[in-house]
């Protein structure tokens, strides 16, 4: 199934398509800002403009706070629009940049879910004994396997979702992670008894030649969609007798939960995480050692018995400010 191509049909479809491409071409994926963008054609489209240009009157109506909008959200506008007026700046345009000293930022505003172990134990039982569907034939074979793989590997569920047939390594006992957030390809190890259920998976479910190539492949074609598994997750947490709000928990917080179980059986065991972290960061992919540096301040705030010995040995590792990634 081919991609979708976003057109756009205001008087600077040309520039966002080109700003777009631009961006996709230092290694963002640029789907979110896609997105948005497409939503600023349509208003410029609908303010009739006539010049190649980006007033300040239109800029300010999409960077306007919109009812019930979070700062974060409103945000995001502003950067897209900031982002679209330094590139035609750059190309000789005349085009209205948003004051950055407006745009606040906390990027570790979420604070994430950590999951017990016994959370956890409890919501694998659940998949393990998932009702079948008719609609569905083989979701009760998938969620078992899914969710431990996002835990026992650390994943993005994207990048479990998207893998293919061939990036499973039965024998080895490795995922080859493709088409990352960040552009950055890896291979990632699996436990033994996690490269077991994945034969057995695949000897029930690809037992037969198909046209699909995901491992985790949909009754529709393709892989399951992210918010099929997400709703399938609420579904797990209330039968776990887990609460979840508005805020959470999150299935990325199964990657966070993860990263966190790792560092504290690290400490528990007086490694010396020096020389872990940059094999906990390749593992997980992150883009430098900053987003997984802020694990160890979480793994410290959530198990005050051993923030003693992570303070004292490990002090110069836990950032001081919000950093830029932790993904």
């Amino acid at each position: 199934m081919s991609k979708k191509t976003v057109i756009f049909k205001s008087i600077l479809s040309k520039l966002i398509a080109g700003y777009i491409e631009e961006k996709k071409a230092v290694g963002y994926q640029y789907r979110k800002g896609s997105s948005l963008l497409k939503q600023f054609d349509t208003l410029v489209a609908k303010g009739h403009l006539v010049e190649m240009k980006l007033p300040k009157e239109l800029v300010l109506l999409w960077t306007k706070k919109r009812p019930n909008e979070t700062t974060s959200t409103r945000n995001g506008r502003i950067s897209i629009v900031r982002g679209l007026a330094e590139y035609m700046v750059r190309l000789g345009y005349e085009a209205y940049m948003f004051p950055g000293a407006a745009i606040t930022i906390d990027r570790y505003s979420y604070v994430p879910y950590i999951f017990s172990e016994k959370e956890l134990k409890s919501m694998f039982t659940i998949c393990d004994s998932y009702p079948i569907s008719n609609v569905s034939p083989n979701r009760h074979l998938i969620l078992p396997l899914l969710f431990r793989m996002l835990y026992g590997c650390g994943l993005r569920i994207s990048e479990a979702l998207h893998l293919r047939l061939k990036d499973v390594d039965l024998k080895q006992g490795t995922l080859f992670i493709r088409d990352t957030k960040f552009r950055k390809e890896r291979i990632v190890p699996m436990a033994k008894t996690l490269t077991e259920r994945c034969r057995l998976y695949a000897d029930n479910v690809h037992h037969f030649e198909s046209c699909n190539p995901f491992f985790f492949l949909s009754p529709y074609g393709e892989h399951y969609k992210e918010s099929t598994i997400y709703k399938l997750f609420r579904d797990i947490l209330w039968k776990a007798g887990i609460s979840h709000s508005g805020r959470g928990p999150r299935l990325h917080d199964i990657r966070h939960s993860f990263s966190v179980h790792c560092l504290k059986k690290w400490v528990i065991n007086e490694e010396d995480l020096t020389n872990l972290l940059p094999y906990l960061s390749a593992f997980l992919g992150h883009v430098d050692l900053r987003g997984t540096q802020h694990y160890l301040r979480l793994t410290a705030d959530l198990y005050p018995k051993i923030i003693s010995s992570v303070e004292q040995n490990f002090s110069h590792l836990i950032p001081e400010v919000l950093v830029d990634e932790a993904d």
